[in-house]
């Protein structure tokens, strides 16, 4: 039996029998993500925190793209310009949990995208995947609580690497660096299909045991999300005032080159 659970309009939320739940974005093709669309996925996180039936999540989506990154428009002008970002405050209720995630990993994983995909205790990666923290090619910094959360997982090396360069990694690199940890030469059903089996592996685990152990290992991630994400905003704030941001969305938006001028 496949119980449906109340979610946001571009959400198919669902929690099997076998105790794990799916959480599939559908905004394809690229599946940009907004505060409330990470409202949505932090809500039904949140609900299968209560129910003990729930023992592993595979998080996915439809389209071309697992996450493109995050709504950003040409003119560079819908950044929040407060004290807070409101989307952040939704990113951080992600990591509150202690049902373990998988996440499904197509086509693009890039900027607010990889930080999606951050947010998983795992990675399952189609060949055609490929991860960016492409932020300082748009002349701007990191957010989503990378900052955190990309070296906990590749080091602090590999992570300068892909933030200083914003270079994009590729499957095959992903799984090397440990940025992925399954890579399967599978069309989109059969890449789900093999996140499946690794959450059904976690779903075998005794239950209060296995939310014990996320505990410790990841206890005190939301809060450093939290400050990490108050750190990034502070800077984006700063950078979103310079030539050479406007710079680099221009240029994405015209896919040429950037001309930084340093101001």
């Amino acid at each position: 039996m496949i119980v449906s659970m109340r979610s946001h309009p571009d959400l198919r939320v669902e929690l099997g029998d076998d105790h794990v739940a799916t959480v599939v974005i559908d905004r394809g093709p690229d599946n940009y993500i907004d505060e409330e669309l990470a409202c949505g996925i932090a809500d039904a996180l949140e609900q299968f925190e209560g129910d003990l039936g729930c023992r592993a999540i595979v998080l996915a989506s439809n389209g071309k793209h697992f996450c493109a990154g995050a709504r950003l428009s040409r003119a560079a002008d819908d950044l929040p310009t407060g004290d807070s970002n409101p989307l952040y405050a939704q990113v951080a209720r992600m990591f509150t949990g202690t049902v373990p995630i998988v996440a499904v990993v197509q086509g693009a994983a890039i900027g607010a995208g990889l930080g999606l995909a951050l947010a998983g205790d795992f990675r399952v990666a189609g060949p055609d995947a490929r991860f960016g923290a492409t932020f300082a090619r748009l002349g701007f910094h990191q957010g989503f609580g990378i900052s955190v959360t990309l070296p906990r997982v590749v080091g602090e090396q590999r992570a300068l690497e892909m933030l200083y360069t914003g270079k994009r990694v590729k499957a095959d690199e992903a799984l090397a660096i440990g940025l992925c940890d399954r890579l399967v030469d599978a069309d989109a059903d059969g890449l789900r299909a093999a996140a499946r089996e690794l959450a059904l592996d976690i779903a075998g685990s005794a239950p209060l045991a296995v939310r014990a152990i996320r505990r410790t290992m990841r206890g005190a991630l939301a809060a450093e999300v939290l400050a990490a994400t108050d750190r990034e905003h502070a800077e984006q704030q700063v950078l979103r005032r310079t030539d050479d941001y406007r710079e680099g969305v221009a240029a994405t938006a015209e896919r040429r080159p950037p001309n930084f001028q340093g101001r």
